[in-house]
Protein backbone atom coordinates (compact mmCIF):
# COMPACT_ATOMS: atom_id res chain seq x y z
CA UNK A 1 0.00 0.00 0.00
CA UNK A 2 2.91 2.56 0.41
CA UNK A 3 3.58 3.15 -3.05
CA UNK A 4 0.02 4.06 -3.24
CA UNK A 5 0.52 6.40 -0.60
CA UNK A 6 3.66 8.44 -2.69
CA UNK A 7 1.50 8.36 -5.36
CA UNK A 8 -1.75 10.51 -3.94
CA UNK A 9 0.11 13.50 -3.73
CA UNK A 10 1.39 13.78 -7.26
CA UNK A 11 -2.05 12.40 -8.36
CA UNK A 12 -3.37 15.35 -6.53
CA UNK A 13 -1.10 17.90 -8.11
CA UNK A 14 -2.25 16.90 -11.42
CA UNK A 15 -5.98 17.33 -10.68
CA UNK A 16 -5.23 20.76 -9.32
CA UNK A 17 -3.18 21.62 -12.58
CA UNK A 18 -6.12 20.41 -14.80
CA UNK A 19 -8.63 22.23 -13.22
CA UNK A 20 -6.56 25.51 -12.95
CA UNK A 21 -5.90 25.25 -16.79
CA UNK A 22 -7.97 28.03 -18.63
CA UNK A 23 -10.41 26.75 -20.83
CA UNK A 24 -9.66 27.89 -24.42
CA UNK A 25 -12.52 29.20 -26.82
CA UNK A 26 -12.74 29.60 -30.32
CA UNK A 27 -11.75 32.25 -32.33
CA UNK A 28 -15.41 33.53 -32.90
CA UNK A 29 -16.18 33.93 -29.64
CA UNK A 30 -13.15 36.21 -28.17
CA UNK A 31 -15.04 39.50 -28.10
CA UNK A 32 -11.99 41.35 -29.38
CA UNK A 33 -12.16 39.67 -33.15
CA UNK A 34 -14.93 40.58 -35.15
CA UNK A 35 -15.89 38.53 -38.91
CA UNK A 36 -16.05 40.66 -41.23
CA UNK A 37 -15.77 38.49 -44.08
CA UNK A 38 -16.39 35.01 -44.96
CA UNK A 39 -16.49 32.88 -47.72
CA UNK A 40 -15.21 29.75 -48.78
CA UNK A 41 -11.39 30.77 -49.47
CA UNK A 42 -11.32 33.51 -46.25
CA UNK A 43 -12.63 33.92 -42.93
CA UNK A 44 -11.24 37.25 -42.06
CA UNK A 45 -11.90 38.99 -38.65
CA UNK A 46 -10.92 43.02 -37.61
CA UNK A 47 -9.42 42.67 -34.32
CA UNK A 48 -9.09 45.48 -31.76
CA UNK A 49 -7.65 45.37 -28.17
CA UNK A 50 -7.69 48.26 -25.71
CA UNK A 51 -4.48 49.29 -24.16
CA UNK A 52 -3.22 47.39 -21.34
CA UNK A 53 -6.15 44.74 -22.14
CA UNK A 54 -5.87 41.35 -22.70
CA UNK A 55 -7.46 39.17 -25.03
CA UNK A 56 -9.28 35.42 -23.74
CA UNK A 57 -7.32 32.82 -24.65
CA UNK A 58 -8.42 31.63 -28.23
CA UNK A 59 -7.94 28.74 -31.05
CA UNK A 60 -6.43 29.18 -34.38
CA UNK A 61 -7.10 25.62 -35.70
CA UNK A 62 -6.62 27.55 -39.68
CA UNK A 63 -2.88 28.80 -40.69
CA UNK A 64 -3.87 32.92 -41.47
CA UNK A 65 -2.00 35.96 -42.15
CA UNK A 66 -2.14 39.11 -40.18
CA UNK A 67 -1.85 42.60 -40.85
CA UNK A 68 -0.75 45.29 -38.18
CA UNK A 69 -2.80 48.28 -38.09
CA UNK A 70 -0.83 50.99 -36.42
CA UNK A 71 2.17 50.71 -34.22
CA UNK A 72 1.88 48.23 -31.25
CA UNK A 73 3.69 46.35 -28.55
CA UNK A 74 2.31 43.10 -27.63
CA UNK A 75 2.88 40.62 -25.36
CA UNK A 76 1.80 37.11 -26.88
CA UNK A 77 1.63 34.04 -24.70
CA UNK A 78 1.03 30.69 -26.42
CA UNK A 79 -0.23 27.97 -24.47
CA UNK A 80 2.27 25.93 -22.51
CA UNK A 81 5.07 28.41 -23.62
CA UNK A 82 6.76 31.70 -22.52
CA UNK A 83 5.32 35.10 -23.38
CA UNK A 84 6.99 36.71 -25.85
CA UNK A 85 6.89 40.30 -26.43
CA UNK A 86 6.58 41.81 -30.18
CA UNK A 87 7.24 45.30 -31.42
CA UNK A 88 4.85 45.27 -34.43
CA UNK A 89 4.73 48.33 -37.09
CA UNK A 90 2.25 49.75 -39.24
CA UNK A 91 1.46 47.47 -41.79
CA UNK A 92 3.46 44.07 -40.62
CA UNK A 93 2.20 41.60 -42.69
CA UNK A 94 2.71 37.76 -41.28
CA UNK A 95 1.99 34.44 -41.71
CA UNK A 96 1.49 31.60 -38.82
CA UNK A 97 0.11 27.98 -38.74
CA UNK A 98 -2.73 27.32 -37.19
CA UNK A 99 -3.22 24.83 -34.57
CA UNK A 100 -2.33 26.42 -31.14
CA UNK A 101 -4.26 29.00 -28.50
CA UNK A 102 -2.69 31.82 -26.73
CA UNK A 103 -3.34 35.47 -25.36
CA UNK A 104 -2.52 38.56 -26.79
CA UNK A 105 -2.30 41.54 -24.01
CA UNK A 106 -1.99 44.97 -25.16
CA UNK A 107 1.23 47.13 -23.55
CA UNK A 108 1.10 50.48 -25.16
CA UNK A 109 -1.68 52.90 -24.38
CA UNK A 110 -2.86 52.66 -27.82
CA UNK A 111 -5.60 50.01 -29.25
CA UNK A 112 -3.55 46.93 -30.82
CA UNK A 113 -4.94 46.56 -34.03
CA UNK A 114 -4.95 43.92 -37.12
CA UNK A 115 -7.02 42.33 -39.62
CA UNK A 116 -6.53 38.65 -39.28
CA UNK A 117 -7.57 36.44 -42.25
CA UNK A 118 -8.03 32.84 -41.81
CA UNK A 119 -7.03 30.55 -44.91
CA UNK A 120 -9.52 28.14 -45.45
CA UNK A 121 -8.80 26.21 -48.80
CA UNK A 122 -5.54 24.22 -48.68
CA UNK A 123 -4.73 25.34 -52.09
CA UNK A 124 -0.93 24.30 -52.37
CA UNK A 125 -1.21 22.49 -55.58
CA UNK A 126 -1.02 25.97 -56.88
CA UNK A 127 2.43 27.06 -57.31
CA UNK A 128 3.54 30.52 -57.33
CA UNK A 129 4.44 30.23 -60.82
CA UNK A 130 0.72 30.31 -61.33
CA UNK A 131 0.44 34.25 -60.23
CA UNK A 132 1.52 37.23 -62.39
CA UNK A 133 5.45 38.93 -61.48
CA UNK A 134 5.28 42.31 -59.92
CA UNK A 135 3.54 44.86 -62.24
CA UNK A 136 5.97 47.96 -60.84
CA UNK A 137 8.18 49.04 -58.53
CA UNK A 138 5.27 49.93 -56.09
CA UNK A 139 4.27 46.13 -55.69
CA UNK A 140 6.34 44.11 -53.50
CA UNK A 141 6.12 40.38 -53.52
CA UNK A 142 6.11 39.19 -49.62
CA UNK A 143 5.29 35.53 -49.35
CA UNK A 144 3.11 32.69 -50.71
CA UNK A 145 1.53 30.35 -48.82
CA UNK A 146 -1.42 27.89 -49.48
CA UNK A 147 -1.12 29.30 -52.85
CA UNK A 148 -2.00 32.84 -51.59
CA UNK A 149 -0.03 35.17 -53.05
CA UNK A 150 0.76 38.22 -50.90
CA UNK A 151 2.04 41.50 -51.82
CA UNK A 152 2.43 45.01 -50.72
CA UNK A 153 1.65 47.88 -52.67
CA UNK A 154 2.54 51.79 -51.91
CA UNK A 155 1.80 54.55 -54.71
CA UNK A 156 2.67 58.33 -54.53
CA UNK A 157 -0.29 60.38 -55.46
CA UNK A 158 -0.96 60.17 -58.96
CA UNK A 159 0.94 57.61 -59.34
CA UNK A 160 -0.80 54.06 -61.24
CA UNK A 161 0.04 50.35 -61.33
CA UNK A 162 0.33 49.32 -65.02
CA UNK A 163 -1.89 47.38 -67.27
CA UNK A 164 -2.27 43.96 -65.29
CA UNK A 165 -4.51 40.94 -64.91
CA UNK A 166 -6.62 39.44 -62.30
CA UNK A 167 -7.19 36.08 -63.30
CA UNK A 168 -8.75 34.96 -60.01
CA UNK A 169 -10.51 36.30 -57.07
CA UNK A 170 -8.34 38.99 -54.86
CA UNK A 171 -8.37 40.43 -51.29
CA UNK A 172 -7.42 43.92 -50.57
CA UNK A 173 -6.24 45.52 -46.98
CA UNK A 174 -6.04 48.87 -46.84
CA UNK A 175 -3.05 50.28 -44.61
CA UNK A 176 -4.27 53.67 -45.57
CA UNK A 177 -7.39 55.88 -46.85
CA UNK A 178 -7.47 54.84 -50.45
CA UNK A 179 -8.91 56.44 -53.52
CA UNK A 180 -8.51 55.18 -56.93
CA UNK A 181 -9.39 55.63 -60.39
CA UNK A 182 -9.78 52.10 -62.27
CA UNK A 183 -9.63 51.87 -65.78
CA UNK A 184 -10.66 47.99 -66.93
CA UNK A 185 -10.91 47.01 -70.20
CA UNK A 186 -14.54 47.07 -71.64
CA UNK A 187 -16.15 49.22 -68.67
CA UNK A 188 -16.47 52.97 -68.17
CA UNK A 189 -13.80 54.48 -65.31
CA UNK A 190 -14.76 53.51 -61.58
CA UNK A 191 -13.61 55.13 -58.65
CA UNK A 192 -12.97 52.59 -55.82
CA UNK A 193 -12.61 54.27 -51.98
CA UNK A 194 -11.42 52.15 -48.61
CA UNK A 195 -10.78 54.18 -45.29
CA UNK A 196 -7.50 52.18 -43.40
CA UNK A 197 -8.63 49.06 -42.20
CA UNK A 198 -11.21 48.08 -44.33
CA UNK A 199 -11.04 44.87 -46.33
CA UNK A 200 -12.66 44.21 -49.82
CA UNK A 201 -13.14 41.17 -51.51
CA UNK A 202 -12.58 41.07 -55.35
CA UNK A 203 -13.42 38.59 -57.80
CA UNK A 204 -11.57 37.81 -60.64
CA UNK A 205 -11.59 38.07 -64.40
CA UNK A 206 -10.75 41.29 -65.63
CA UNK A 207 -7.40 43.27 -66.68
CA UNK A 208 -7.07 47.15 -65.52
CA UNK A 209 -5.04 49.99 -64.61
CA UNK A 210 -4.83 51.54 -60.78
CA UNK A 211 -4.38 54.98 -60.31
CA UNK A 212 -4.04 56.69 -56.85
CA UNK A 213 -6.32 59.91 -57.16
CA UNK A 214 -5.90 60.57 -53.25
CA UNK A 215 -3.62 63.63 -51.61
CA UNK A 216 -1.49 60.89 -49.93
CA UNK A 217 0.66 57.46 -50.45
CA UNK A 218 -1.94 54.57 -50.88
CA UNK A 219 -0.64 51.27 -49.05
CA UNK A 220 -2.46 48.29 -48.88
CA UNK A 221 -2.04 44.47 -48.95
CA UNK A 222 -3.12 42.39 -51.76
CA UNK A 223 -4.19 38.57 -50.86
CA UNK A 224 -4.42 36.64 -54.55
CA UNK A 225 -5.93 33.37 -54.93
Amino acid sequence: MKPHRFLLPYLLLATLATAQTPNEIPITAEPSHHVVLENEYVRAFKVEVPPHAQTLIHRHDHDYVFITLGDSEVENTVTGKSPVQLKLQNGDTRFLMGGFSHTARDLSDQPFRNITIELLRDTTHSPATDFAPPVSPAQIALFTQHGVHVSEIRLPPGAALPRHEHKGPHLVVAVTDLNFRSDAEGKPPAELHQKAGDIKWVPGGFTHTLTNTGPTEARFLTLEF
